[in-house]
């Protein structure tokens, strides 16, 4: 896993800038509606939460580990 490119993408987060299609990011439903995820690499995603100015890490791992 490439930390550089984990730290590009929870920085364009902050920043409220939309990720590049590349990271697929997307909105979760079910359990994990009001989440998105996206991409960092192929099987690693982040899981986060945007609240007001709060930006909310809140899962990161393979697809395995997460789903």
């Amino acid at each position: 896993m490439k930390f550089a490119t984990g730290r590009t993408s929870i920085d364009n987060l902050l920043e409220r800038k939309e990720l590049e299609p590349k990271y697929k990011d997307h909105a979760l439903t079910g359990n994990w509606s009001g989440y998105r995820d996206c991409h960092i690499e192929p099987d690693w995603i982040l899981i986060y939460k945007i609240s007001g100015t709060h930006l909310f890490l809140v899962r990161s791992g393979s697809h395995a580990d997460l789903f």
